[in-house]
């Protein structure tokens, strides 16, 4: 079930409107924003690692927290995934491949990335898993997107507001083994591998994504409905201020 966000055509919004994707990885949160925000949005992607399918209109590599204090008053609308290795119960069992694949440990970045982002004074919104210190302002799940992956996420908002959306009941298990029993299902799990996990067409599939084929960063890529709905309910906030 999708969750539409009424837009009024006139918006006060600068064009092109400025859009940075900090830790974008292949870009699943780019793409959802420019599928909200239309053909006069340029997307900045940041990343510490070299990203070569990064979906948006520019990318830097480096710290995303020494980006943002840098260059963050600049945009108009800023994204982040901080890293959730460590942040919390349902990606404890994947950080082992993700640092052995790339040979890092990442810190904690959620309490520096938002205080870079309230120093900006900009809209911004911060993503991260259940168990992590994101702000729970809204939670978006795949069951609300029809989506093959279930992949609760949690968004903290920062200098505006939207509201909650319906949370539709599952319609069944992630399919694969639990506990030595193997579960179909109408979702796939996309994190890790073996056990009935998702292959790279069943993640491209599940979660909408069809321009990268590298297995590690699909399983961490946002879907981009996700973010195509956060997008279209930030500009009906804006879009609601400028009418009060």
């Amino acid at each position: 079930m999708t969750q539409p966000t009424d837009i009024p055509r006139a918006l006060a919004l600068r064009e092109p409107l400025r859009v940075l994707d900090g830790c974008c990885c292949i870009g699943g949160a780019t793409e959802g924003l420019r599928r909200a925000l239309g053909p006069n949005v340029h997307i900045t992607g940041v990343d510490i690692e070299p990203q070569p399918d990064y979906r948006g209109d520019a990318f830097h590599q480096g710290d995303v927290v020494d980006f943002i204090r840098d260059c963050g008053r600049e945009f108009d609308f800023i994204h982040v995934s901080p890293p959730c290795q460590g942040e919390g119960a349902p990606t404890k069992g994947t950080n082992r491949s993700r640092n052995e694949a790339i040979g890092r440990t990442y810190p904690r970045l959620i309490r520096p990335v938002r205080a870079a982002l309230e120093a900006t004074g900009r809209p911004y919104v911060m993503e991260n898993v259940a168990g992590s210190e994101v702000r729970k302002d809204i939670r978006l799940c795949g069951e609300q997107f029809g989506l093959g992956v279930l992949m609760h996420r949690y968004f903290e908002l920062g200098n505006w507001t939207t509201a909650q959306p319906a949370h539709p009941r599952h319609r069944g298990r992630v399919r694969g083994w639990r506990h030595g029993e193997y579960h179909e299902g109408p979702y796939v799990a996309a994190y890790g591998k073996g056990g009935g996990k998702a292959t790279v067409e069943e993640i491209r599939a599940a979660k909408g994504i069809d321009w990268s084929t590298d297995h590690l960063r699909l399983r961490e890529a946002l879907p981009p409905a996700y973010m195509e709905w956060i997008g279209r309910a930030f500009l009906a906030s804006r879009t609601l201020e400028v009418a009060a």
